[in-house]
């Protein structure tokens, strides 16, 4: 049968298929061929062409798989550098985009059977900085060009130059500040005394003297009964050397003072404490499940049998995901997080906190905002019990 024509429709349709990307199945590494179906590829392994390529391979081996391997790697790497650069990715990104060229190096040629072996093999020699993750490996090529590594050298040495003339200059201010200090005398600090008496009849006394060191004027003691006070007062200000004695208070009124003191300090702190404990709980997670609450599952991939129907969620698994169970039929499924949402209830239910300050505390619902998609819920645990606060619908959910 002859060949069709170059203008033929069988011509036109046989161009175009041999254009794009085949299987993988039906391509020959050794001859570079690569066949559109089953029967094409048998046709070709039993070619003349096809068996001096495996007498060839079959003298030298380790030769052709060492070669394809050294293909592999170097244009593995260099899409790599080119396309990410130094930022970690995926690695069946990388590869997907390797094999989207049609005369790429396929893997079945190489000394790796599969990626992650190819992946762990570029960790163990260093040339790409890889780790495990529940998503899969991800990859991060490592610059080992000479111009790279000069120019970072160069920007650590400007750092550091940088740095040196910064300390420079602090130890140049600190050394202006010690000569300029060394010309005064030290300040007289003011001593601090507590108020006290040995006996019921000795007399407390105040120095009332100023700071200024050009004052010569004595200390004035006032003392005077507490009816008395204000007029002992007027007379110590107005005698400069004279010194006026005043009672100390009864007893009574310092107690009552103390106590007064001690509970407004007291206040303070646990005021202070509850600003802590808020602050440190409002650290926001990306993860939200928890057990013995109400959900609705929203992913379309499980069927209209499920789709926006509730559940009640039974056990969390690593913090995305849960086992749930149907409320209406009692089907057990295992789901991730984004495939789930919250169930706002109806007002007076009670509901469980998922996120935020107030995160796994009991709530009822007061009532629903729908303008700002949150709603009012008093605490019904918690150190903060019957306070109302306003809660985003994402961050409560309804309690089975």
């Amino acid at each position: 049968m002859g060949k069709a024509d170059f203008l033929s429709p069988k011509a036109i349709s046989n161009r175009i298929k041999s254009k794009g990307l085949q299987k993988l199945r039906w391509y020959c590494q050794m001859c570079q061929k690569q066949c559109r179906d089953e029967n094409g590829f048998k046709c070709h392994c039993m070619s003349e062409s096809h068996q001096r390529q495996l007498l060839l391979a079959s003298e030298n081996p380790t030769k052709f798989m060492d070669y394809f391997s050294d293909e592999f790697k170097s244009d593995f790497l260099e899409l790599l550098r080119r396309r990410f650069g130094t930022k970690r990715v995926h690695n069946n990104i990388v590869y997907n985009e390797y094999i989207s060229h049609r005369e790429h190096v396929h893997m079945n040629s190489t000394q790796w059977e599969t990626l992650t072996d190819f992946t762990k093999w570029l960790g163990r020699k260093g040339l790409c900085k890889v780790d495990e993750t529940p998503k899969g490996w991800y990859i991060q090529y490592v610059d080992r060009d000479p111009e790279t590594i000069r120019r970072q050298e160069e920007q650590a040495r400007k750092k550091k130059q940088e740095l040196d003339d910064e300390e420079r200059s602090a130890k140049f201010i600190q050394e202006q500040v010690r000569r300029g200090m060394d010309g005064k005398e030290a300040e007289a600090q003011p001593v601090y005394t507590e108020l006290k008496r040995e006996s019921e009849e000795e007399k407390v006394a105040f120095n009332l003297s100023t700071p200024v060191a050009s004052s010569s004027k004595s200390s004035s003691v006032l003392g005077a009964s507490s009816v008395l006070g204000a007029s002992s007062v007027l007379g110590a200000l107005k005698a400069p050397a004279s010194s006026v004695k005043r009672k100390e208070a009864p007893s009574g009124s310092d107690s009552r003072g103390e106590k007064k003191k001690k509970s407004a300090l007291e206040e303070i702190m646990e005021i202070e404490e509850k600003k802590k404990k808020r602050q440190s709980s409002a650290v926001r997670t990306d993860y939200w499940l928890q057990p013995n609450i109400v959900v609705k599952i929203v992913t379309k991939k499980l069927g209209d049998k499920y789709h926006k129907k509730k559940a009640v969620v039974m056990e969390v698994k690593e913090k995305y995901g849960a086992v749930v169970k149907m409320i209406d039929s009692g089907d057990k499924l295992k789901l991730d997080q984004n495939h789930l949402q919250t169930v706002i209830p109806a007002p007076g239910k009670r509901v469980l906190i998922l996120n935020g300050p107030y995160r796994d505390t009991e709530a009822l619902l007061e009532g629903i905002d729908e303008k700002k998609f949150s709603a009012t819920l008093m605490l019904d645990s918690g150190p903060q019990k019957g306070d109302m606060v306003d809660i985003a619908y994402e961050d409560f959910s309804k309690l089975a």
